[in-house]
């Protein structure tokens, strides 16, 4: 497919999270995606509008939550750039824990970002956007190369598994999530891997463990790091966030804590 045969299109409620990359499109196409489908539209003059009227708008966001504005934004593109801007009363969480005020706009960074609308009834809302970057100069880059994904951190499994329980508000997009206490992640890991005893003690080492590996990159998940006192879940708060503005975890991660049948 040409980069002229690239249509606007509906995605699929059953369309993969963005934070894995896209399909095969012009560079400056834009990916949207909510709980229930999403929209895909080449660089041109367009308006992508989101929010709770699910007949006036081409992305649904919150569409039973009554605090979400009907039109709750829009994405615009000039023919080249895309802008984002708030049209609702809620304000929409941008990576990093800024605030996209109503009546504001920012333009959109190629790449994977999600936007978070948070809800007084204690929910939150995930719209992905993925604006495709120009493409490298690169020879070894041709159209069959793979989507690129954003650069993770290494997990092991069992690394992945522990996380995913001490970030499980997180990955549930809760309004004000904090990290879980260690007693509840050993006890959702004895539940999870029955042929393994956990303890919060072994389920604190190996966070540890990832927190130290990973300091030479992630700031702030080391108490040597200029963390002010005190220093209660802030270590482990900073190393998720980097965690999932890297899409190293993801919402998925949380059958990991599915008990076997």
């Amino acid at each position: 497919m040409g980069d002229s045969d690239f249509i606007p299109q509906v995605l699929p409620a059953s369309t993969p999270s963005l934070a894995h990359g896209v399909p095969t499109a012009p560079p400056g196409t834009i990916f949207v995606l909510g709980a229930d489908g999403g929209y895909a539209v080449p660089p041109r003059r367009f308006s992508l509008y989101f929010g709770r009227g699910t007949d006036d708008v081409h992305v649904t966001v919150g569409g039973d939550d009554p605090y979400v504005s009907r039109l709750q934004g829009r994405l615009v593109c000039d023919g080249h750039d895309w802008w984002v801007r708030n049209e609702g009363r809620l304000p929409i969480q941008l990576p990093g824990d800024s605030l996209l005020l109503s009546g504001h706009e920012l333009l959109m960074d190629p790449g994977y970002t999600p936007l978070l609308i948070g809800s007084p009834r204690r929910r939150t809302h995930l719209l992905e956007v993925h604006v495709v970057a120009p493409a490298a100069v690169d020879a070894a880059v041709g159209p069959r190369t793979p989507t690129r994904s954003p650069d993770g951190h290494d997990l092991s499994p069992v690394e992945r598994l522990v996380l995913a329980a001490l970030a499980q508000r997180y990955l549930r997009q809760e309004r004000y999530p904090q990290p879980v206490s260690w007693k509840q992640v050993a006890d959702d890991l004895n539940a999870a891997t029955p042929g393994r005893t956990w303890t919060r003690k072994a389920a604190e080492h190996v966070v540890g463990r990832v927190r130290e590996r990973l300091a030479a990159t992630v700031p702030g998940v080391l108490r040597d790091d200029g963390v002010g006192e005190p220093v209660g879940n802030t270590l482990n708060h900073n190393l998720i966030q980097a965690l999932l503005r890297s899409a190293t975890l993801l919402p998925a991660d949380l059958h990991l804590l599915t008990p076997p049948a």
